[in-house]
């Protein structure tokens, strides 16, 4: 089975880059901005990415992410399992307390129209990061990965979501979730994604 992922490197799309990376998959990867004409022919939303199989469209990082751990069986644990259970967990907790606050930050600094923008929402939105992410933090320890010695979806989630944080210039001070960090931005399959 071959994979077409559409989507630019600097996007959520890096998360399913990656993972296609790690599964050693065959993929084509097509370089599209969000709102190209070829992406919105794709998704109406205009929003990256999109994963073509066997001619359906798939969108949203997560769902697509969760299709492949769960199609190919790696990067996750067994639907119906309470280890899968817990893994959601993660993921749910990472899109809710750390992700969605980065897409706030970047609507009100680029994505939004200039006059519907609140810049000074960032400050709060700092705050939040920082102690959401002490929270996640709290919970790490029993592994090098968030389920401990099984890579899973999320630990690819929360990494890219550290490296956004990086570049919105979010504090990212937690001594945890930073070894985390580093320990996932070392995998061969990341340095793969990126030279891709």
């Amino acid at each position: 089975m071959m994979y077409t992922l559409i989507g630019g490197k600097r996007s959520r799309s890096m998360r399913v880059l990656w993972l296609l990376h790690e599964m050693g998959l065959d993929f084509e990867h097509i370089q599209e901005p969000p709102q190209s004409p070829k992406v919105r022919a794709l998704n109406p939303s205009g929003k990256i990415p999109v994963l073509l199989v066997d001619g359906i469209t798939l969108t949203d990082s997560t769902a697509i992410l969760t299709y492949l751990a769960d199609k190919h069986g790696q990067f996750t644990f067994a639907a119906g399992t309470t280890d899968r259970a817990i893994q959601d967990s993660f993921t749910q907790v990472i899109l809710d307390d750390l992700d969605a606050l980065l897409w706030t930050a970047s609507r009100h600094s680029f994505i939004l129209p200039e006059e519907m923008r609140l810049p000074a929402i960032k400050d709060s939105l700092k705050w939040e990061f920082t102690r959401n992410l002490d929270r996640l933090g709290a919970r790490l320890g029993q592994g090098p990965f968030l389920m401990g010695d099984t890579m899973t979806v999320p630990d690819i989630i929360l990494a890219h979501c550290i490296g956004w944080a990086g570049g919105a210039k979010f504090p990212v001070q937690n001594p945890a979730i930073s070894a985390h960090n580093t320990m996932m931005r070392g995998r061969p399959a990341f340095k793969a994604a990126l030279a891709d």
